[in-house]
């Protein structure tokens, strides 16, 4: 077989398939496990955890792996449950461990850096081991990913399962770095499954059949790409869309319309990122977008350097809900007589142009003055931006009329700019000090008599969930 490798008889990845393969089989054997047995009869998937971990063999462990992962994916709810709950407690730190290590570097016998270095050792819960052993299965970092879904899906009832939540993202953190990720383009001519993916994964703007996925990808003036990691070939883990515009645009219609007239690159000034989206659900947490934006504005100004603006189209999608929430607070600093009777009418069925100062205004408070009571801002996309250093540049009304649209932000989109000298600097600035960097347009939105008060953040701002996209 080896000789068959070196002549390019056989690919590397299917040989070492193929090996991995043979120590399952073998592994099974020397466990008694047969490769028939329906994964879920008579498995108890604490058990086979403990016997994953006690295990020294290569194929032993491998084969053990498998066959806890396959039960998983194979139990009901009520056993997923328990087996996760296992993790937080019977496969929780040692505490005996833990407290012989404390009490050996309490004595202070000699040297203390190994007995430190073995308190470290004891302290770390057993799970974390447990998910580094199912990581070496065929398909185990992919199987991984979804028993976190699992989890999360059950976190909000079982909060008890944070710990092992906090386990699964320290481990994804290290897997799923910048080192381990590829950038690649994603284009009308790549894999037809690939392609799908892109269709079903699309969370800002859906991609209605496969002539609006060709106008995204095919024209000289779209670009598409997505980072994917080596463990999970052909699942792209995120993927940005971009436009390449004469200037920055202030909807989203007249970007994604079948009918438009494309432009060559070399014509383009400006990039526009107009969708972001992130595909696992199971790697929630985990950031890829702030890479993902700057290595994507790297190679863009390295391929055309004609670029030299470089934006977002991007949604508000808790506006609209904060605008409501706000309304119905008497005191509420955001609104006054006229705003409140402005909105009143477009509740009410009214035109909404008739509201555009008001909406206008709002914005520019939603974004410059409401916090969480982190000092961050309330909106989750604003956090994200500006947290990559990016400058909250403009304020677009009815930038996006669609349903959608209009249900979660009134219309509401804005562009967040990427001045390549500055994004450092208003980076720190955001992250040291919560500052939003904002345009003079946007600071000149703000109502000379809001801009002086400030919201006090209220109960329901804690409910916003952090996205990245």
């Amino acid at each position: 077989m080896l000789s068959d490798i070196r002549s390019g008889r056989i690919a590397a990845p299917e040989f070492l398939q193929g090996l991995i393969d043979t120590l399952t089989q073998r592994g099974r054997a020397v466990l008694g496990i047969k490769p028939d047995r329906h994964v879920g009869e008579d498995r108890d998937l604490e058990l086979l955890g403990e016997a994953l971990l006690s295990r020294r063999g290569e194929a032993s462990g491998v084969a053990i792996a498998q066959s806890l992962l396959a039960a998983f994916e194979a139990a009901a709810e009520p056993q997923r449950l328990k087996f996760l709950s296992s993790l937080a407690d019977r496969f929780g730190p040692d505490r005996r461990a833990i407290e012989l290590a404390i009490a050996a570097y309490q004595r202070k016998e000699g040297g203390n850096g190994s007995k430190l270095e073995a308190l470290h050792a004891a302290a770390e819960p057993r799970r974390q081991e447990l998910i580094r052993r199912l990581n070496l299965a065929p398909g185990g970092t992919a199987s991984l990913v979804r028993m976190r879904e699992v989890l999360l899906s059950l976190l909000r009832e079982h909060p008890e399962l944070q710990a092992v939540d906090d386990d699964f993202v320290h481990l994804f953190s290290s897997w799923f770095n910048r080192g381990f990720l590829v950038l690649r383009p994603i284009d009308w001519t790549t894999s037809a499954n690939i392609l799908e993916k892109i269709i079903r994964y699309e969370a800002v703007h859906a991609i209605q059949d496969w002539d609006d996925l060709r106008n995204r990808l095919e024209p000289p003036d779209r670009r598409c790409y997505a980072f994917f990691h080596p463990q999970l070939v052909d699942e792209p883990l995120i993927f940005v869309e971009v436009a390449l515009t004469r200037e920055i645009p202030g909807a989203i219609g007249p970007l994604l319309d079948k009918s438009r007239e494309a432009i060559a690159a070399r014509e383009a000034t400006t990039a526009v990122f107009y969708s972001i989206s992130n595909t696992q659900k199971g790697l929630a947490g985990v950031s890829f977008g702030n890479f993902l934006i700057k290595q994507v504005v790297q190679d863009l100004a390295r391929e055309l350097p004609n670029l030299k603006t470089f934006v977002t189209l991007s949604p508000v999608p808790g506006f609209a809900g904060w605008v409501r929430r706000e309304l119905k607070t008497e005191a509420s600093a955001a609104i006054d007589d006229d705003t409140r009777r402005a909105m009143a009418a477009i509740e009410e069925g009214g035109d909404i142009a008739q509201a555009k100062d008001a909406i206008t205004a709002l914005a520019a408070y939603y974004f410059l003055k409401a916090k969480l009571p982190s000092g961050k801002p309330v909106d989750p996309v604003a956090r994200f931006h500006l947290g990559n250093g990016a400058r909250l540049e403009r304020l677009n009304f009815l930038g996006d009329a669609s349903a959608k649209g209009m249900k979660q932000s009134y219309g509401l989109m804005v562009n967040y700019l990427y001045a390549l000298e500055h994004i450092e600097a208003n980076h720190e600035a955001f992250a040291e000090a919560g500052t939003v960097v904002a345009s003079d347009n946007v600071k000149k939105a703000l109502r000379a008599k809001l801009s002086s008060r400030d919201l006090v953040p209220s109960p329901h701002t804690n409910s916003q969930r952090k996205i990245s996209s």
